[in-house]
């Protein structure tokens, strides 16, 4: 028989399974859960979007479409950028529409790391980088962020990291799974240091258009950063499109010449039908994108309320849709607390500690859940710390 382990890559089976996907997989199997783990709008995708893929259907003209993307949809990319951030793209040059953002951050990445580059991975933070990072070669270098400056990224939490090796800094604002965001006046000393390097940024921006009080700003807005950031953004949160998988990437001509090339062999194009759907969803939809975001805002202050009564100190998130409250006061480590509410009380959250080691100590909780489902959530946990109270007191 063949001794798969011998065949497998090495590369592969180091890395650790996503552990957001650990929980929810855990959750499908048991009855009566409610699960707050994964990022997923629970709002329909907007009629105009649905209406413009069963059009396209109704055509038959699913087809293959251009490498980089329909010119349509690049244009309306680039369009929109120009008017939220007043940074114009070439959509022919300067733009690849890709299969979720998702495969921009891994275009991104294997397009500019070598076996042994350094990416410094700002922490907390989505599940995907610093394994995309090992998949290319690289060595991400963890940067914690602190509760105490609200998750924000500061120079100083970087700058003694930064090595002639360092290559690529990740910039995941807003930020999952904290919710911070950062300011035009966070991110201009960033700015004004990595314009004496010759580091890159990736800009992860997917949930820009979900703000609390206060508008997004990209860091390509900021003077001499356009031509030494990677934007990558697409249509999953803010249109409540994650199962269509269109994203896409915005980079100086330079770096989109060549990871094209990863693109056009990998995948080869984003599904047509989507594309087609995403045009209506950045003509049209603005306005059902600020109905949604309120609701969000509504369950946001009422989890961040609820979490703060029961003892567990929950930073206010500005942006995206997670809360990440503290339950250092229970003694349990972050994965042994999400495994016992889950077991226990039937709430699937995901432990801090999958977003980096910084989140220990931390669970994440997704409010893109209806706020009947939040209370319900809320109710289970009150009853498991008070079981955890009942049993630290013997």
């Amino acid at each position: 028989m063949i001794d798969y382990d011998k065949v497998l890559s090495n590369k592969i089976k180091n890395i650790k399974p996503s552990g957001i996907r650990k929980f929810f997989d855990i959750a499908g199997t048991m009855e009566d859960v409610i699960s707050l783990g994964v990022g997923e709008p629970d709002f329909n995708t907007p009629w105009v979007i649905r209406k413009a893929a069963i059009q396209t259907l109704e055509r038959k003209h699913i087809i293959y479409g251009p490498n980089k993307g329909i010119v349509p949809l690049r244009k309306a990319i680039t369009d929109m950028i120009n008017k939220k951030h007043g940074v114009q793209y070439d959509p022919d040059k300067e733009l690849i529409v890709t299969v979720g953002g998702s495969e921009a951050i891994d275009l991104a990445v294997r397009g500019l790391i070598d076996p042994g580059d350094e990416v410094l991975v700002v922490e907390p933070c989505f599940v995907c980088y610093a394994p995309l990072v090992e998949l290319a070669g690289g060595v991400a270098v963890p940067v914690p962020t602190r509760i105490e400056n609200n998750f924000k990224l500061t120079v100083e939490d970087f700058k003694d990291k930064v090595t002639e090796r360092t290559k690529l800094l990740i910039l995941p604002f807003p930020n999952n799974p904290t919710g911070a965001i950062m300011t035009k006046e966070d991110l201009e000393p960033i700015a004004e240091f990595l314009r004496e390097t010759n580091i890159m940024v990736l800009s992860d921006e997917i949930y820009s258009e979900l703000t609390y009080g206060r508008k997004h700003y990209s860091i390509i807005e900021l003077e001499g950063m356009r031509e030494r950031t990677i934007y990558v953004n697409g249509f999953s949160k803010a249109y409540a499109m994650t199962g269509w998988r269109l994203g896409y990437v915005a980079a100086p001509e330079p770096i989109i010449s060549q990871v094209f090339k990863i693109h056009q062999y990998g995948i080869m194009c984003s599904p047509y039908i989507s594309q087609n759907a995403a045009v209506e969803a950045l003509t049209s939809c603005d306005d059902e994108v600020k109905k949604m975001v309120k609701e969000y805002n509504v369950r946001r202050r009422y989890l961040v309320s609820e979490f703060n009564r029961l003892g567990l100190s929950c930073f206010e998130p500005e942006g995206a849709f997670y809360v990440f409250p503290c339950i250092k006061k229970t003694g349990l480590s972050s994965e042994e607390f999400c495994e016992r509410l889950l077991y226990e009380e039937r709430v699937a959250a995901v432990p801090g500690s999958a977003f980096g080691e910084s989140g220990e100590g931390y669970m994440r909780i997704s409010y893109a859940y209806s706020l009947k489902h939040l209370m319900e959530a809320v109710s289970r946990i009150e009853k498991f710390l008070n079981k955890l109270e009942a049993e630290k007191n013997g």
